[in-house]
């Protein structure tokens, strides 16, 4: 079952919380279908909103330039040409030679490889470079680096708060701190992005069954739930 994440507006009405919500709203609920829930408390749903906003911004000031080589192929191939060195050779024409053979690949690729931006893939990056990841070993023996979900389900308040802070040193590093003077800077910048309704709104986790929990606790205005 599909985990859903909505918020309780005025006069009892529920509104997708997430993209996902609302794209299985919209292509797998009828008009008119009841769906029952239980709901918990979880995370903080300000906090994770907070989260896309550092992101949002982050993605906004990014630009992305070459790409027709990545990080790890210039690493290898540069650490290939300093080992050679250590062995007699003369280090500045090895890298110097290094670095014409990149450009080489390079030019060979830009010609069939379209940059563009992707949300989707530049926040799985995040994730990645912030250590919430897990390795994942292909048929032809590589690692791939798989981001971690970061649902309601999946992290809880203390892991989340770990990742917004691995997350915001991974931005300032990489992007932020190009264009602005502090990380607090930045921070505001990424604040500005959000309209903070109900920042003492608890967020609530529903799975099926009903929307009540046993202590009777009452769905308020701005609460989030979901529910699978």
């Amino acid at each position: 079952m599909a985990q859903l994440h909505l918020i309780k507006q005025s006069q009892g009405i529920l509104i997708p919380a997430t993209p996902e919500t609302s794209d299985f709203l919209q292509s797998k609920c009828k008009l008119g279908s009841v769906l029952e829930a239980d709901y918990k408390l979880v995370r903080n749903p300000a906090f994770h909103r907070r989260y896309f906003a550092l992101l949002n911004l982050g993605f906004e000031y990014w630009e992305p330039t070459g790409g027709a080589i990545s990080s790890n192929e210039r690493r290898l191939i540069t650490g290939y040409a300093k080992y050679l060195a250590a062995y007699g050779g003369s280090e500045s024409a090895l890298l110097d030679a290094a670095g014409q053979y990149l450009d080489r690949i390079a030019e060979k690729r830009s010609g069939y490889i379209s940059i563009c931006k992707s949300f989707d893939a530049y926040r799985a990056w995040v994730i990645v470079e912030a250590g919430h990841y897990d390795a994942i070993q292909l048929p032809d023996g590589t690692l791939k680096k798989h981001p971690r979900s970061i649902s309601f389900a999946s992290m809880d308040e203390c892991e989340f708060q770990e990742l917004y802070k691995s997350s915001l040193d991974v931005l300032w590093r990489w992007i932020l701190s190009r264009s602005f003077n502090s990380r607090q800077e930045a921070e505001n910048a990424a604040n500005q992005l959000l309209s903070f309704a109900g920042d003492a709104d608890e967020t609530l986790m529903v799975s099926p069954s009903r929307m009540h929990n046993a202590a009777g606790r009452r769905i308020g205005s701005g609460d989030i739930v979901s529910g699978a």
